[in-house]
């Protein structure tokens, strides 16, 4: 085989049947080799390279698999780093391809065709694990490493590197099967001490990041056990039903945060609770994180189990009963509390609006898609989740522009089930180019864009604390409906909640290809009040 011909077989090796790319002199022999395997592997090409890692991230998020792409080297790479870099911060595992110069001149500076200083060094910084293709004798082996490095210890994003020449270099292969990650084990002791903190704690509660995603059966059974309120804040969210009294977002697990006695952290950074609403010696602090040095990077938790959140919850369920005490039902007093929220969020009226009519036609296994918009900071603290893996935020990241070729992945890696991405004009149009892509590949996503001529978040900055000295937050936009149209693409304008929810009913019905929906809108209430919370815990 070619050093291309084994890597794409270890692919399929694996499971995976889609590469999404953009193709290049450098990887000439990677896409002939895709060719080759068209039968069993197919290639969805995008207009930028930012749409094909994008879109790889999208895929990855949406499935919990390995998802490849591939780009040439230098402004190949350079125009996927913010992809990569989301999926770092994301701990999606992604696979990036990437093309090299002639084997011989790396490190020399001798300015091949997109040569770049110390390629591998920039990538290193944007993965977890990085190496370099050498032959197709190893070539088995490296992908193999490859993918198995994203379901050990802290999951995440990988980067193989392949040389122009040895792309297309002949020789002796031996096939690899694919090798599961090692379990880790439990460390018995520190289950046990979260079972007895737990099982005591009067007012305990739950807090979820994306790495409790995976273990959304153990989080409902453990909140309905300990009667404890579950936090889920962007990534977090649909861990537990939104129907669920005990599920909260962010004001009212703000609140509850400042009452709790034992909290139960899984799979997030606290970043956020730690930092911005503190923490005293009365509230103990349980992680559970795949990252062994996670739990302590902010502050010592009382106890911290390392592993995949679904074991170890599992094992958390059966141990707790033996120390739980009886606590009264909690229902009543958090659908009151819910009800409180509920009207002070309903200054958000505009936002609450659009959000009800998506949620109204998306259905309870479709995925919302939110971007860096009024309507998406909404949608974090407001929008119902039913299911988990069926609210996708950028997390910490939290990168303009993402939006919409990342749902173009989710979508095309989930065909069975409606997509809805929400953008506005500035974040659309830093992808908008993939309209062609997702034209070409029928794939059926619908994009609500909705659109105030601004950047409206700076605009409101400049605005509130800069003397309305408004400078660099005004868009000239073009007719997004006929914009759409212009690829082939379904589209039309809806001006109020009403419409746009008799046009998300007709693009959902609509599987053959993507349709746009623009809403034009004026300012919004701002959300930050209900983001930015004041600290409630120590000094």
């Amino acid at each position: 085989m070619t050093t291309a011909e084994a890597t794409v077989a270890s692919l399929i090796a694996h499971g995976i049947d889609t590469m999404y790319a953009l193709p290049g002199v450098h990887n000439d022999y990677l896409f002939d080799a895709l060719f080759k395997a068209s039968d069993a592997i197919r290639v969805v090409h995008s207009r930028h390279e930012q749409g094909a890692a994008y879109m790889a991230l999208g895929a990855a998020l949406a499935t919990n698999k390995p998802q490849p792409y591939a780009v040439v080297p230098g402004p190949g790479l350079l125009n996927t780093g913010a992809a990569l870099l989301t999926a770092y911060s994301m701990n999606a595992p992604v696979l990036a391809l990437i093309g090299q110069i002639p084997d011989a001149d790396i490190g020399r500076g001798v300015g091949h065709l997109h040569e770049i200083r110390d390629q591998a060094g920039i990538i290193a910084r944007l993965v977890d694990f990085t190496d370099r293709m050498r032959g197709p004798d190893t070539a088995f082996e490296l992908v193999a490493r490859a993918l198995r490095s994203m379901g050990t210890g802290r999951p995440g994003p990988a980067a193989l590197e392949c040389a122009i020449d040895v792309w297309g270099r002949t020789g002796s292969v031996i096939p690899m099967p694919p090798s599961p990650a090692a379990d880790v084990a439990i460390d018995e002791d520190a289950l046990v001490a979260a079972a007895k903190r737990l099982g005591a704690a009067k007012r305990p509660m739950i807090v979820c990041g994306g790495g409790a995603q995976g273990a959304a059966t153990e989080i409902t059974e453990l909140s309905a056990m300990l009667q404890a309120p579950v936090l889920g804040y962007r990534r977090g969210r649909g861990v537990l039903d939104s129907r669920d009294p005990l599920s909260v977002t962010l004001p009212l697990g703000h609140e509850l945060w400042a009452q709790a006695d034992v909290v139960l952290a899984v799979g997030t950074r606290l970043l956020m609770q730690l930092r911005q609403w503190g923490i005293d010696e009365n509230l103990a602090v349980i992680r559970v994180d795949a990252d062994p040095e996670e739990p302590s990077r902010l502050r010592n938790p009382e106890v911290a189990l390392i592993g995949d959140a679904q074991p170890i919850l599992r094992r958390l369920v059966d141990s707790i009963g033996a120390y739980n005490i009886r606590r009264s039902a909690r229902s009543d007093e958090m659908q009151e509390r819910q009800s409180a929220w509920t009207k002070r969020l309903s200054k958000l009226g505009p936002q609450l609006g659009y959000l009800a009519a998506i949620r109204a036609e998306l259905p309870e296994d479709g995925i919302l898609v939110d971007e860096v918009t009024q309507v998406g900071f909404a949608a974090r603290l407001a929008f119902p989740v039913y299911r988990s893996r069926s609210f996708l935020s950028p997390g910490y990241q939290d990168n303009l522009g993402w939006g919409f070729a990342t749902a173009l992945g989710v979508q095309d890696a989930r065909r069975d089930v409606p997509v809805v991405a929400i953008s506005g004009d500035g974040g659309f149009l830093y992808t908008a180019n993939e309209m062609a892509t997702a034209v070409r590949h029928h794939i059926p996503l619908t994009v609500v864009v909705f659109a105030d001529g601004a950047f409206g978040n700076v605009t409101r900055i400049q605005q509130e604390q800069f003397g309305n000295r408004l400078i660099a937050c005004d868009l000239s936009n073009p007719d997004f409906v006929r914009f759409a149209e212009s690829f082939g693409a379904a589209a039309e304008r809806a001006r109020n909640p009403n419409e746009l929810r008799a046009a998300l009913r007709r693009a959902i019905n609509r599987r053959d290809g993507p349709t746009l929906i623009e809403v034009p809108v004026g300012p919004m209430p701002s959300p930050w009040e209900f983001i930015m919370l004041p600290k409630v815990r120590g000094q």
